[in-house]
């Protein structure tokens, strides 16, 4: 997609996810529950997003390759490998964050 207000619905029918490396599509998915594989824009300077890709791969959730290895990783994939991505804890934030301007 070009652009698209937003991808819930699609997600959620969704068997596999192709995306860019982008955080907020990257989270998004992870917390769908739905395999990614991110591919990984190399002509980026200062590439957050190899960073996060890599991470996320080290942890298990996600395959990342870029535009000339998607094929081979589509070949070669072992969805099963992957590991749900935990819910986030917004409320461990709300307490280190009541700590640090002191309000406990």
């Amino acid at each position: 997609f070009r652009f698209k207000d937003s991808l819930a619905e699609d997600l959620q029918r969704a068997d596999l996810v192709i995306s860019h490396a982008g955080a907020g599509s990257c989270l998004e998915t992870l917390e769908e529950g739905k395999p990614l594989i991110v591919v990984i824009n190399e002509k980026l300077m200062n590439n957050h997003q190899l960073e996060l890709a890599k991470q996320l791969h080290r942890d298990g959730h996600v395959l990342y390759c870029n535009c000339s290895t998607l094929v081979e990783t589509l070949q070669s994939m072992d969805l099963s490998t992957l590991k749900p991505f935990p819910p986030g804890q917004p409320e461990k934030f709300a307490l280190f964050l009541d700590k640090a301007v002191g309000f406990k």
